[in-house]
């Protein structure tokens, strides 16, 4: 279904936000904080939708199900679409291999440049799908097995050539191998094996591809995991060359880390590839982003402006995307959510004294600094981000026209009440 233009001139803004932008307005010219500046910069911010987020998948209580689910691609992009009438936010798809297999090129292409979207970075599952009986005792791209490395080689290699066809211009590699048991696995001919079936996939890529390399201390395997932590991660991207880089799932850590070091740390190195946005309360959740830590997601992007501010990594280098399991809501409210929470964490970053915080970080004056950051997070930047996404053409309260457009009844009344699509 689409929305028409006369739908989303209705839900515009209200006299209320515009008080609340009048006297975000007077802030800023206090502060000396360019407004429109701040607006161009929140609208140029995009965020790609990982098709795999779009369903409940075939969940063991059909209560979880919302009903009206995309059942393949085309009808994935369809509500992807929907996402960007309301929101203005979300101009791409990340596509999972096999799960979103494209049956017909020329269609879903069609369909993505009706919808103006495109296709981001690609993600292969040679971990889970493509021989799980093997894969799920020793691993995939570092089975001590070569003909099994060899097959999940094979299968990375089949999703850039679909992404070629597509029109995408990378790749991210995540493995679930490693060990349960001590003993079971050696650890460096493991990391040994995956290097090598890395570098395989590194050189059958487009030369102006990049490669991702995502990482997770644990699961599936409780033991060791072969790309444990950022620092294996980008000692393998630094050893298969400048086009591969490092993969920041924000879920995927222990307790209590300091992701926002991490990151600063690989953009002194311009080894940040990108992000996959979620949160978590004990680790590897995949829940909602900022729906946990949303002080941490906005230091995060404090250090990524700094980053790009200071030369160390261009903001345009990075790739933004989501990346949480939505299989007991609603996945478009959940999505709608996540794209505003993110976006309200980098739009608070905006804001940041910068030249304080220098003399601040300079002087080592840490209640000062502390209180310059609090004064960024603590502004109510949601009016900022209505603005922003009317100008763009989105609607002023998202959640509201999703709700009150009945979106969810339109699409079980279009696909059926039953209908999904099962990727786990």
């Amino acid at each position: 279904m689409r929305i028409t233009k006369d739908q989303i001139a209705s839900f515009s803004s209200n006299d209320f936000h515009a008080r609340s932008l009048d006297l975000l307005r007077e802030r800023f010219s206090q502060q000396d904080v360019d407004f429109e500046e701040v607006v161009r910069k929140i609208q140029a911010f995009q965020i790609a939708i990982p098709s795999a987020a779009l369903g409940n998948g075939k969940a063991s209580n059909k209560r979880s199900r919302t009903g009206g689910e995309p059942r393949d691609l085309n009808e994935k992009l369809e509500d992807i679409g929907l996402l960007q009438q309301l929101t203005s936010k979300t101009n791409s798809v990340s596509v999972y291999i096999p799960w979103d297999l494209p049956e017909d090129y020329r269609e879903v292409k069609g369909l993505a440049k009706e919808l103006n979207l495109k296709f981001d970075t690609m993600n292969s599952t040679s971990s889970q799908d493509q021989n799980q009986k093997e894969y799920a005792k020793l691993g995939s791209l570092g089975n001590p097995d070569k003909a099994i490395r060899e097959e999940a080689i094979a299968h990375n290699e089949d999703v850039i050539n679909i992404g070629k066809n597509l029109g995408s211009k990378g790749l991210t590699v995540w493995m679930a191998d490693g060990s349960n048991f001590p003993g079971q696995s050696n650890f460096r001919n493991t990391l040994g094996w995956t290097e090598e079936s890395l570098r395989e996939i590194y050189e059958f890529m487009p030369s102006d591809w990049d490669l991702m390399l995502e990482y997770k201390p644990y699961e599936p395997n409780c033991y060791h995991t072969v790309v444990p932590d950022w620092g294996t991660s980008s000692m393998l991207a630094k050893r298969l060359g400048s086009r591969a880089k490092v993969l920041v799932d924000l879920g995927h850590h222990l307790p209590k880390t300091n992701i926002e070091q991490i990151v600063a740390t690989l953009m002194y190195q311009n080894l940040l590839a990108g992000f996959h946005f979620n949160d978590s309360k004990y680790g590897d959740d995949d829940l909602n982003p900022s729906s946990i830590k949303p002080y941490q997601l906005f230091l995060i992007f404090c250090e990524l402006i700094g980053g790009d501010q200071d030369g160390v990594q261009n903001w345009d280098s990075i790739s933004w995307m989501i990346d949480a399991s939505y299989n007991t809501q609603d996945p478009l409210v959940d999505l709608i959510q996540a794209l505003e929470a993110i976006t309200i964490a980098y739009a608070k970053a905006l804001l940041v004294d910068r030249e304080k915080l220098r003399e601040c970080q300079q002087n080592g004056e840490g209640s000062r600094a502390q209180e310059i950051l609090q004064m960024a997070y603590l502004t109510d930047v949601r009016p900022l981000v209505c603005e922003a996404r009317v100008q763009a053409g989105g609607v002023a309260e998202p959640l509201e026209a999703y709700r009150i457009l009945m979106i969810r009844n339109k699409l079980v009344q279009e696909r059926g009440a039953k209908s999904y699509n099962s990727i786990f």
